[in-house]
């Protein structure tokens, strides 16, 4: 089968490129565990500071950034005054490891915000590897050479979504580096102790859309704090990263386009507009497995007919997520996924079977959560990913701020490319190798599988 929309990864590279500052960036940082030393004496300084320059989706990155406060303008709705009290939880999150995952934390732009603090770190201990097939820029060090390995060198994180959170998730987490500070700011942002409602439950309540959206993606980034503890050498050499629905937003922080804190308010908000609007009118998510012969849109058209004639008013049942071959989530009113239940044979279905979701997540169902997130999105900031990031949308990588901030919100009432993202990850010229694949998860036991794509 060939692929929706191929574009393949760039091979990563292994040049050590240094960048001269720009005229008014900020002086050059110290090491990092210096910075940790005087981190208090520097959360009363309030320093201003302009970031170095930077390059474009998988380029090199060798430029220390200077970070401000976490403050009242990345959240609203009455989180702001809470923000000065996170900024040593947050300075010590952006250092715990040297290349912690909430490396957005640790590059964050000086600015004016409310809370203090100057949180920085080196991107060169972040990201070791540089990737592109751009040539070195303007203002980059005279003769560097861009060297290039084997993209089997390279690795790619996937991050899961809603429907894979469990009680207990997490438990075997705890005991690394960070993540329990990682907890701890997440209670202060939701406002309700996350790790007790993870580890203890109950069932019924973390599977609240409100609930289990915040528990997979603190779970899922805290399960990559586990895999750069023990090989950090996966996340040096991570080359793209995409993300199951909500998971795009753990993928984002990964790659540096979110802080961590901003973006679990983000979720935060989405998962409560969410669940506002599932529970507005009866409806859910089909799971079909299909034929070939099988014509999704036909049966969709039918059951909505079918709707039509219950006196239901523009009734909904599209495709919401294309899985794998012949494989599709179809949601809507609660009447057509039983008339598509019933009347199986007729379309060509193999199995069909109703997932344990509240609402007609990805379809237009979900409009009354748009406006929202949008509003939250444009409080916070958002920058160009560090490496490539994947959209559910149109299975493109994303390009900068404002295609972040727009795609991430008409994701929400469009359907999950799932299928076709894969095959824009790992296009590729025949004979030409993969990346190693890295699926985020958070068993008791494990935190990420890794499998060769």
């Amino acid at each position: 089968m060939s692929p929706h929309l191929p574009h393949p990864l760039p091979e990563p590279g292994a040049a050590q490129l240094q960048l001269p500052p720009r005229p008014g960036t900020a002086r050059p940082l110290p090491p990092l565990s210096s910075r940790a030393a005087t981190a208090s004496s520097a959360a009363r300084a309030h320093p201003v500071a302009e970031p170095a320059p930077r390059r474009s989706c998988g380029a090199a990155q060798r430029e220390p950034w200077a970070a401000g406060p976490l403050g009242s303008r990345g959240n609203a709705g009455g989180q702001a005054a809470a923000m000065g009290s996170w900024a040593a939880a947050t300075w010590r999150l952006a250092g715990c490891s040297g290349r912690g995952v909430l490396r957005g934390a640790a590059r964050r732009r000086g600015s004016s915000l409310r809370g203090g603090g100057e949180r920085a770190a080196s991107l060169s201990e972040l990201l070791q590897s540089s990737v592109g097939d751009e040539e070195p820029g303007e203002g980059e060090a005279a003769g560097a050479r861009w060297e290039r390995r084997s993209p089997r060198e390279g690795t790619v994180l996937l991050f899961p979504g809603q429907g894979s959170q469990f009680v207990g998730m997490g438990r075997g987490l705890l005991r690394y580096p960070g993540v329990q500070d990682m907890y701890r700011l997440a209670e202060k942002v939701l406002g309700y102790d996350l790790l007790s409602l993870c580890l203890e439950g109950p069932r019924a309540e973390l599977d609240r859309t409100r609930h289990c959206q915040p528990a997979v993606f603190v779970a899922s980034l805290a399960a990559v704090e586990k895999l750069n503890h023990l090989q950090p050498k996966v996340v040096e050499s991570c080359v793209a990263a995409a993300g199951y629905s909500v998971g795009e937003f753990a993928a984002l922080v990964f790659a540096g386009a979110m802080d961590f804190a901003d973006a679990l308010y983000a979720v935060k908000v989405r998962a409560e507009a969410m669940q506002a609007a599932a529970e507005a009118v009866p409806s859910g998510m089909l799971s079909v497995i299909g034929r070939r012969e099988a014509n999704y849109k036909y049966a969709c058209l039918e059951a909505r007919r079918h709707c039509e004639s219950l006196g239901i008013d523009s009734p909904v049942c599209e495709v919401s997520n294309y899985l794998f071959p012949d494989s599709r989530v179809i949601a809507g009113h609660i009447q057509a996924l039983e008339f598509l239940q019933k009347n199986a044979p007729k379309f060509y279905f193999t199995r069909t079977k109703m997932l344990p979701v509240s609402g007609a997540f990805h379809t237009r169902l979900m409009e009354p959560a748009v406006e929202p997130l949008a509003e939250v999105l444009k409080s916070i900031e958002i920058q160009k990913p560090l490496i490539c990031v994947y959209s559910n949308v149109d299975s493109k990588k994303y390009m900068h701020s404002k295609h972040i901030q727009k795609l991430l919100v008409k994701q929400l009432v469009s359907p999950v490319l799932w299928e076709q993202t894969m095959h824009s990850v790992y296009q590729r010229k025949q004979g030409m190798e993969f990346p190693y694949t890295y699926e985020i998860y958070f068993s008791a036991r494990h935190g990420t599988e890794q499998f060769p794509s």
